[in-house]
């Protein structure tokens, strides 16, 4: 009889490809979908139901400086100024979670737009990291 696993996922455990290429410097990642809801209203005060609106996909990804260098360089190869010019038909990232011998969970967020990151250091700081925002059109989850 197999035994229950109680074991979370670490930072360990998380994979990101982008370019098709594993991001070794990955300080964290966020991402979310959201939807606009609301409440519908007509006779007396209380809500009838909960109309639903345009959804939304965003996220940051931080990063060692060198990696934004790397994540740059490949796009003046492809003939764009920085990561921020590249278009997201041709930048998906792919987030996949493994823990020991359990499935792989795989987050697919596609068509991404990075919108901004901010380049600096401070007096004492040991490395940089650097956190980009970006939009996306989907994220769509697979279980292996």
């Amino acid at each position: 009889m197999p035994g229950f696993d109680s074991r979370e996922f670490e930072w360990a455990d998380v994979k990101v490809v982008i370019f098709d290429r594993e991001i070794s410097g990955l300080r964290g990642l966020t991402y979310k979908k959201s939807q606009e809801k609301e409440h519908l209203y007509a006779a007396g005060n209380l809500p009838l139901a909960i109309q639903r609106g345009n959804k939304k996909y965003e996220g940051t990804i931080t990063l060692l400086k060198s990696e934004l260098d790397q994540l740059n360089a490949i796009a003046l190869q492809k003939g764009y100024e920085d990561i921020v010019d590249v278009p997201g038909s041709l930048i998906n990232i792919v987030c996949s979670y493994t823990k020991g011998d359990a499935k792989i969970l795989t987050d697919k967020i596609n068509n991404v737009e990075f919108t901004e990151f901010e380049e600096g250091m401070k007096q004492g700081e040991k490395f940089k990291e650097v956190t980009l925002n970006f939009v996306c059109l989907r994220i769509t989850k697979e279980a292996k």
